[in-house]
């Protein structure tokens, strides 16, 4: 099957994208607005941009007409975010925070997690997550109906037992989940190449 451009109205070419681009990182992203609100969402459009400097970026849909998303307004409100990672064992409270909430509503309490202060921003860290990354807004680029958000890491947070030597991370202690189309993945089977 060949799907050409004019014919993507007749196929839900966001399924057939997302089932191809997998497993996809999740980063879940804490920020906080003006009066102190905070605020924790997952997104699975997310990478690393560069490393000199280490930048992150992630992409944030625009809502509906009437409705920004709470986490890319802080960042224009703050200019800081905080990518936290996303484990097995916290993957319930992170499906949680990924559901439309007001804007008042504090998705830390709603999904039972806690803050943590962090170093060189306002918006706070998940003290539950084992690696967690300071951004400062680097800028933010208009895609199509998307916002794609760069962020330079600013302060790396790894708890002792997945830091391993040689600063690596220990991806068997670390247990961390990716995206695979509307599903969610283990990861956790390497391996090595040439075989």
């Amino acid at each position: 099957m060949i799907i050409k451009k004019d014919q993507f109205n007749n196929h839900n070419m966001s399924k057939l994208i997302k089932g191809v681009v997998v497993p996809r990182p999740i980063a879940w992203v804490s920020s906080i607005d003006k009066t102190g609100i905070h605020n924790i969402a997952p997104f699975s459009f997310y990478t690393v941009a560069s490393l000199d400097p280490i930048t992150l970026c992630f992409s944030v849909g625009s809502g509906d007409v009437n409705n920004t998303k709470d986490t890319l307004a802080n960042i224009k409100e703050t200019n800081e975010f905080v990518v936290n990672v996303v484990t097995e064992s916290l993957a319930n409270q992170m499906y949680e925070t990924s559901k439309f909430y007001q804007s008042e509503i504090d998705e830390f309490d709603v999904a039972k997690l806690n803050t943590a202060k962090s170093e060189y921003v306002k918006a706070p860290r998940l003290k539950e997550s084992p690696i967690a990354m300071e951004c400062k807004l680097d800028r933010i680029i208009n895609v199509g109906t998307s916002h794609l958000i760069l962020g330079e890491v600013v302060c790396y947070h790894i708890d002792n037992d997945v830091y391993s030597e040689n600063d690596k991370v220990d991806p068997d202690k670390l247990n961390i989940i990716g995206r695979m189309a509307g599903d969610y993945a283990h990861i956790n089977d390497y391996f090595k190449l040439p075989r």
